[in-house]
């Protein structure tokens, strides 16, 4: 049987394609025989067997990025097994690339993100195909949306936490950035107490109620104390009521009223790696 002969060009091709090493592109071609799509399905197979083997590893460190798009602001989390990979510049290159793709295709959900298309294949399959070329675990494991008449993002140094916001209107970019690095620093339940969860409230009320038989507080006025506390969680960890991290004698609705009556927050996401 004849050798086949592969050329530079091609091996750089694969390269750049799927960012597998040099020497993988190369035995993927040996082993199509020089076809260059055969050769990609080859990595992407060399990705999947990986992936099995590497499944009930746990992928805990990776890259949270947020970014915006005119009324829209997204978070994206890719994750890995290392800190070493997840601070790997190709590594931030494959999420941005991600990025790109959820602005272009106004992708509103994981799944319809997962779903879209790069390099011939979905995000999905690249995310497999790319584990066969780092040599771990990756998981495209959080993706979310906010929109209104103004968005912010605002990312950690170190890309572990990001936040994104949305106002009902447009406002300046400080006192957008003064909120998005509230919401990251802060870590708010929710926007306001009405659009706290019920399960959050009913934990907190019966927290509170324990607390108080404990301290032998007269049973007719455990729920009316309960209530009390209730409400001073509801100003400690929502986002409008908190106070403001840069003067907390002011909440962040009432600096948002110092520059106009009208302005206040209608959305915003978190995401903290090992929270």
């Amino acid at each position: 049987m004849a050798t086949i002969e592969i050329s530079a060009k091609d091996v750089f091709k694969l390269r750049k394609q799927t960012g597998a090493g040099m020497m993988d592109c190369k035995k993927a071609l040996i082993e199509a025989e020089g076809d260059f799509e055969k050769a990609t399905d080859v990595l992407r197979k060399t990705g999947q067997k990986l992936a099995n083997k590497r499944a009930d590893r746990e992928a805990t460190e990776g890259f949270v990025l947020g970014f915006n798009n005119n009324q829209a602001a997204s978070i994206i989390v890719l994750n890995c097994e290392t800190d070493f990979v997840a601070k790997n510049d190709d590594f931030a290159s494959l999420v941005k690339r991600f990025a790109d793709i959820a602005v272009d295709s106004k992708s509103t959900s994981l799944e319809e993100l997962k779903a879209q298309s790069i390099d011939g294949i979905t995000l999905d399959e690249k995310v497999v195909e790319q584990t066969g070329v780092i040599g771990e675990k990756l998981d495209l494991s959080y993706f979310e949306t906010v929109s209104g008449g103004k968005v912010t993002t605002y990312n950690h140094p170190g890309n572990r936490i990001a936040s994104v916001v949305a106002f009902n209107k447009d406002t300046t970019d400080e006192i957008a950035k003064d909120v998005a690095m509230q919401v990251a620093a802060m870590s708010p339940v929710a926007l306001s107490k009405d659009d706290c969860p019920q399960d959050v409230i009913e934990k907190e009320l019966e927290i509170a109620k324990d607390l108080l038989k404990q301290e032998g507080k007269p049973e007719a006025m455990i729920d009316k104390i309960a209530q009390g506390k209730l409400n001073k969680f509801f100003k400690e960890n929502t986002l409008l009521n908190q106070g403001f991290i840069k003067d907390a004698k002011k909440s962040i609705q009432q600096y948002l009223n110092e520059s106009d009556k009208e302005l206040t927050v209608v959305a915003f996401k978190r995401y903290a790696l090992g929270e």
